[in-house]
């Protein structure tokens, strides 16, 4: 590997710092393009092949009032990045013969089944599939961090579809579901149960539900005014849609002085509250790049591989956010695969920005972090690069080729 803690960005002192193997110099170039052409202020990137990091990058300011730099060690809200972690963990648990995908939620949480939604499986929910994107009843502020209160709320809400029906972005809701199964099957709480069972035995700097000791290495994120989601909801005229309802009647905890706050990123938000950085992220996906495990660590057999990455549900128009929003596995999105790379890889991106994703036709597992949130392509010129230069071309019809 090629230490680098070299070069100054545009106008400001945004050097980039970390290690790059000379074969992913292409990486290291976007990266830096990152800064100086797509709009981004602190970042970081990671890439890991067969195992081995050749990538693990940082550079540019954790926060730009008081000129912090991005450290090594900077820790960054990931938004939706976090949904890959939470279906990670009810994947082990399917793995261990503890969670049926096709049994249906009420087997493991009987007070689920109100007002119709007794039939609903445990695939609907991690494919989008179950029809509670969001909460009708009015949420007061802060409240989406109280997990009981929310975790009732779902339980006395009627679907907006036919369950398994349509298949639309269950963007905060999906996190609670899928953490209350986790839960009741467990017997840990969501973070706890990702803390010793993911991120302690791999020992990555990744947590749901940061502890107060580790708040001072976080930067803020920071919500660009211009944000198009923003301006989407703004041009929804019906108060009661599904979108307007899980973006708005959140209390306020996708506002930047909601999702900002110690007490959002002390709370085990399995949607939007992971915390953490690139090498979190990658880190987290290198074991599920190989045949589910890493270094003695075993997280899933390999055949749980094959479910992880296989397209459950597809869509035309996402019926919560009234766009096209893509193809979903069990809890991941396929994202990466409409660049053309591999069908095999899985994982999921965040709102602003982030990504992640396990590649094992590949053996490749990436991560990207950042603090400004735009709509900036920003991790996928830093992912086709590592493709790159592992030998793929772009061949026809968008399709990579090795």
């Amino acid at each position: 590997m090629q230490s680098i803690s070299t070069g100054t960005l545009g106008t400001a002192d945004l050097a980039i710092h970390g290690e790059c193997d000379p074969a992913f110099q292409a990486v290291r170039d976007e990266f830096e393009r990152n800064f100086t052409e797509r709009g981004d202020l602190g970042a970081s990137v990671c890439v890991i092949v067969e195992g081995e990091t050749v990538v693990a990058l940082w550079g540019g300011l954790a926060d730009a009032e008081t000129g912090r730099p991005w450290e090594r060690d900077t820790l960054v809200s990931l938004m939706s990045v976090t949904k890959g972690a939470t279906a990670l963990c009810a994947h082990m648990l399917h793995d261990r013969g503890q969670l049926d995908f096709d049994a249906p939620v009420v087997a493991y949480w009987p007070e689920f089944g109100k007002h119709g939604k007794d039939r609903i499986t445990v695939r609907m929910l991690l494919t989008h599939q179950a029809g509670l994107p969001a909460i009708r009843t009015p949420v007061p502020p802060g409240k989406f961090l109280d997990w009981e209160w929310v975790i009732a709320a779902i339980e006395d809400e009627q679907p907006f579809w036919e369950p398994g029906t349509a298949v639309g972005y269950h963007a905060l809701t999906f996190g609670f579901m899928v953490g209350e199964l986790i839960r009741r099957i467990s017997g840990k709480s969501l973070g706890t149960f990702f803390r010793d069972e993911v991120a302690e035995p791999l020992g990555l700097d990744y947590w749901i539900g940061l502890p107060d000791s580790e708040y001072e290495r976080l930067c803020p994120l920071i919500l660009e005014p211009d944000n198009p989601m923003l301006q989407a909801l703004e041009a929804d005229p019906e108060p009661q849609s599904s979108f307007r309802l899980a973006f708005v009647n959140n209390g306020g905890i996708l506002e930047a002085d909601g999702f900002n706050t110690p007490a959002a990123c002390q709370a085990e938000f399995g949607s939007t509250g992971g915390i953490g950085n690139a090498r979190s992220i990658a880190g987290m996906y290198a074991p599920l790049s190989l045949d589910g495990s890493i270094d003695g660590v075993r997280l899933v057999s390999p055949e749980s591989l094959y479910l992880m990455g296989r397209t459950d549900a597809s869509v035309a128009i996402d019926a919560t956010m009234n766009f096209p929003l893509g193809r979903f596995a069990l809890g991941f999105d396929k994202d990466v695969t409409d660049l053309g790379l591999p069908m095999a890889a899985f994982g999921h991106s965040g709102w602003g920005g982030a990504n992640g994703f396990a590649d094992p036709s590949s053996r490749l597992a990436f991560g990207y972090a950042m603090n400004r949130m735009n709509y900036t392509d920003r991790w996928e010129p830093l992912a086709r690069a590592a493709y790159r230069s592992l030998g793929y071309r772009e061949g026809r019809y968008g399709v990579w080729l090795r």
